[in-house]
């Protein structure tokens, strides 16, 4: 069993600013917009929108989860390339399994990442404020995507942290969690889109990061959606995590 200290995992992932902050998640205003999942593109920030960096990574989304209570969301990988350097379509799941921290605030976590032969070792996270999900989710996706284009973790990593520091989008939306409909924001990101060696990412430069959070699901991550197509319309990449209320 791996014990983690979160702000080291965030900086491993995305070298983003480390989950150490604990102030309350902004609450969107209601807006409609597309279910968690769909493909969406970058726009203007909205008036009044907190950053994605502030909403992703320095908020304190576990003050909600309850101890005692374990998160579960549904992870699916799909690649349309010939000769599936991704490897098979892949359903599993990540459960998280929430404890008591050292103050009220904060959470101590058992994470449980997939099952049978792709189950990764259990990792444990003492007095975390932030979901260790999306780090995790992340962690695994740059491993991959890095392997598959045989680039450096580190420039592929730096691109998406540039991204959402300096240019992703965040809008109110909303969304339908265990039948009842509620707000959130919506991030999206597209870090390789003006990429100065995009020529050489065969097509994953189309990559777009879409993160829907609310503030009223227990560690308010309600789904992350990655993909990249190629200009024929084929699916180079599809990665996906969406939370399960009802799983357990």
């Amino acid at each position: 069993m791996r014990r983690h200290v979160l702000a080291a995992a965030v900086a491993a992932a995305l070298a983003c600013p480390a989950l150490a902050q604990t102030s309350p998640s902004p609450t969107p205003p209601p807006q409609a917009s597309p279910q968690p999942g769909a493909p969406a593109q970058p726009s203007a920030q909205a008036p009044g929108a907190p950053t994605a960096t502030a909403l992703l990574f320095e908020t304190n989304q576990l003050a909600g989860a309850p101890p005692g209570r374990v998160l579960s969301y549904r992870y699916t990988r799909f690649s349309g390339i010939e000769g599936a350097p991704f490897g098979p379509p892949v359903e599993d799941r990540i459960r998280e399994e929430v404890a008591p921290g050292a103050s009220p605030e904060t959470r101590n976590l058992k994470v449980e990442m997939f099952s049978g032969e792709r189950r990764m070792p259990t990792a444990t996270y003492e007095d975390a404020p932030g979901n260790p999900v999306l780090v995790r989710f992340l962690e695994h996706h740059l491993d991959d995507l890095a392997k598959v284009l045989k680039g450096n973790p580190r420039y592929i990593k730096n691109a998406i942290r540039r991204a959402l520091r300096e240019s992703a989008s965040v809008a109110a939306t909303e969304v339908e969690v265990d039948g009842k409909t509620i707000p959130g924001w919506r991030v999206v990101a597209r870090p390789f889109v003006d990429d100065p060696i995009r020529e050489r990412l065969r097509g994953f430069d189309s990559l777009t990061y879409s993160f829907v959070v609310a503030p009223e699901v227990p560690g308010q991550i309600v789904s992350i959606d990655v993909r990249a197509a190629s200009p024929d319309g084929g699916t180079l990449l599809q990665e996906a995590l969406t939370y399960e209320p009802n799983a357990g």
